[in-house]
């Protein structure tokens, strides 16, 4: 990916040059920082950049285990991680998806549609893996001490560094794809609902909650952008959007439900109910009713939406289906010669493979 050939080059400093060379750049910055490892001077400040900070050991049952807490270094390390995402981007874009474009020839709305699904396919994809095998490797921790999420084990706080990390990229990715700006709204609403509600798990501790919350949200989002990849390829696969639906109705539900058994009736039964910003506990009445609220108001919304879009396309699928019904009851039924290219039926000239003229397509989400 760096430092390829290029098909036209723009002058330096200019906005051409920097969309187009932005990943190079990027990678540059990444190997500067892989370079301070090698030198004592420097490795200290280049670990800062690398390692999750914070952490103290602990003598358990199983051995020396290392905890983390959280800080403003943290910061440092989302910075890093943010650069590791753009070049990951990039490749994703220039190896796979590139590739696949050249040969789907799809119009410029699809296309930018077709590369949005295919890179949050990839992170949908990881990032499932990684939850869940987080899940399975602190099963029994998760299970028994799900309520009581602080300090949490490397594992969680390198997820959530990533996630912020992914997430903060994509924000200067809507001017690297140059996105057009009616699709700004829509990607900026939700890279915000991710950072929001990734940032209150992290910050409030509701670190084991959010993971499997987290989980159940990107299985229920790879689905649909597979049904989407699939759409652009051949138009005719509709099913896998109906067998998303079904899965977002069942993930919104499950969601508002663990939400409320662990938040609202969990963390309220809990003994330690009172506001310490050194240990971490914010198990009060106000940041339960806060983080319910969030969480609620953004699953009815999300389901608002769907229910919205589903009716809109129900009702485009009646009027096309009643406007062919007109158009077929006003044709006249009278005899017409058969000719070389085709035969007539019902009034109806077909091919010879008797393939009935192309039905008009469904919008795609």
């Amino acid at each position: 990916m760096a430092f390829r050939k290029r098909n036209k080059s723009y002058p330096f400093f200019s906005q051409e040059f920097l969309i187009q060379n932005h990943a190079d750049i990027v990678f540059c910055l990444v190997v500067f920082i892989l370079i301070g490892l090698m030198f004592e001077a420097t490795a200290k400040t280049s670990f800062l950049f690398i390692l999750p900070q914070y952490n103290t050991s602990t003598f358990t049952s199983e051995g020396e285990v290392s905890f983390y807490h959280y800080g403003w270094r943290d910061c440092v390390t989302i910075l890093f991680y943010f650069l590791i995402a753009i070049i990951l981007h990039a490749v994703v874009q220039e190896y796979v998806l590139d590739k696949v474009n050249r040969r789907l020839h799809l119009s410029k709305s699809k296309n930018t549609k077709f590369n949005e699904s295919g890179q949050l396919c990839v992170f949908h994809l990881a990032s499932s893996l990684w939850s869940l095998y987080i899940l399975i490797t602190n099963g029994r921790m998760f299970v028994n001490q799900i309520l009581f999420c602080f300090p949490f084990r490397f594992q969680v706080k390198f997820f959530y560094l990533f996630q912020l990390a992914y997430w903060l990229h994509a924000l200067p990715e809507l001017y690297f794809q140059k996105v057009r700006k009616e699709e700004m709204p829509r990607q900026l609403k939700y890279i915000s609902l991710y950072l929001l509600h990734i940032t209150v798990a992290y910050l409030l501790n509701f670190t084991r909650v959010g993971l499997v919350l987290l989980f159940l949200q990107y299985l229920s989002e790879l689905g649909f952008h597979i049904a989407r990849l699939f759409y652009f390829t051949d138009e005719n696969h509709h099913k896998l959007f109906d067998m998303w639906a079904v899965g977002f109705i069942f993930t919104r539900m499950m969601i508002l439900i663990l939400s409320v058994l662990v938040v609202g009736f969990g963390l309220a039964r809990v003994e330690n109910q009172g506001l310490d910003w050194e240990a971490g506990n914010f198990n009060t009445l106000l940041f339960r009713l806060a983080v319910l609220l969030v969480v609620c108001l953004t699953q009815a919304w999300l389901l608002w939406k769907f229910i919205r879009f589903q009716l809109r396309r129900w009702r485009e699928y009646r009027q096309e289906q009643a406007a062919r019904k007109r158009a077929v009851a006003k044709q006249p039924a009278r005899p017409v010669k058969r000719e070389s290219g085709g035969h007539h039926e019902n009034g109806v000239i077909k091919a010879e493979n008797s393939a009935s003229p192309r039905p008009k397509k469904l919008k795609a989400p």
